[in-house]
């Protein structure tokens, strides 16, 4: 049924964040014991908001049918219709990086303390990020029925399934399910500023920063090679590494490829926590903008969902190619 065999290890993950909060909610120790369990479902459910990004480039299934209840299954753990992250990260991000039409860009923040910057990304860009999606979902209702009727189904599921949850125990909810999820959604946006804030979203290779540890790519599937990821968007997770070797490390600037991702992470925010651009130089922030709709008939430049309207779009999003000069 799977598409690649490396993905045995992806329903082995999502299957245990389910698994983690089954046990934490019938074992619940009480007081400061509940933490270590907070904390391993929290970043399953990061790791499962990864998942998400993979899968909407890249079903795992050969089957349309499964790969749609499997979107259902990814909303429970990542706490947000998965139907929703297809347009405005590949429609908006992949296709127009750092630009007026990414909501995530990084120049958003500007804060002299670069651990501000990384720590409230998220917060600043997430309310971008729902209006670009609402207006897409009533944009595309009657465009797109098939994606819009999943994106319902899978909001559906979502608000009940947290429903019944809070109506059995509302603690217990909020303490494993609710806070995992908050946490899945800052990091995944959040990873956005490491991978992407001063670099040249003008340059074919160095629009991207990659971490290359075999540790963080081991438990975030490969995403660390994140220069490829944009250049092949649809290109599986399992072949990352080989790709990234092949096609982006003999032309990429050498800053651009870090081993570890929290040791560039303390480096850039916290100690000399400087905001430098991928070559060292002092990084100059450009003029502030406003956002550019990405909305298909709201921009002069849109983009379709490819031949699967309701799952991951095609080769043509790939924005940068392997043989750009």
């Amino acid at each position: 049924m799977l598409r690649y065999a490396a993905d045995r290890r992806t329903l082995a993950v999502v299957s245990s964040f389910f698994l983690l909060v089954f046990l934490a909610w019938q074992l619940d120790p009480g007081n400061l014991w509940r933490l270590p369990w907070i904390v391993a479902i929290s970043q399953v459910s990061f790791v499962c908001a990864v998942i998400t990004h993979n899968t909407i480039h890249a079903p795992i299934f050969h089957s349309r049918w499964l790969n749609k209840m499997f979107q259902v299954v990814l909303t429970l753990t990542y706490g947000h219709p998965v139907s929703s992250f297809v347009p405005g990260h590949n429609l908006a991000h992949h296709h127009a990086p750092q630009s007026a039409r990414d909501v995530m860009r990084t120049t958003k923040l500007r804060f002299r303390w670069n651990l501000l910057n990384q720590l409230l990304h998220p917060m600043v860009v997430s309310r971008s990020i729902m209006k670009g999606e609402f207006e897409y979902a009533s944009a595309m209702r009657k465009e797109r029925p098939r994606w819009f009727r999943q994106l319902m189904l899978e909001t559906f599921v979502w608000v009940a399934f947290m429903a019944v949850l809070a109506v059995i125990d509302v603690e217990k909810f909020l303490l494993f399910v609710l806070i995992p999820h908050q946490f899945a959604a800052w990091g995944i946006i959040g990873i956005n500023f490491l991978q992407h804030d001063g670099c040249d979203e003008h340059s074919a290779y160095n629009h991207s920063r990659n971490f290359v540890g075999r540790l963080t790519n081991w438990w975030t599937f490969n995403n660390g090679y994140h220069t490829i990821h944009h250049m092949r968007p649809n290109l599986h997770w399992s072949l990352l590494p080989e790709a990234h070797a092949r096609e982006v490390s003999p032309h990429i600037h050498p800053n651009l490829e870090q081993r570890s991702l929290l040791g560039y992470a303390f480096k850039t925010c916290i100690w000399p926590g400087k905001r430098l651009r991928y070559d060292g130089t002092p990084y100059v922030l450009p003029p502030a903008m406003k956002d550019e709709s990405w909305v298909p008939g709201r921009s002069p430049a849109t983009a379709s969902l490819g031949a699967e309207d309701d799952q991951a779009p095609d080769e043509s999003l790939s924005v940068r190619p392997a043989s750009s000069g």
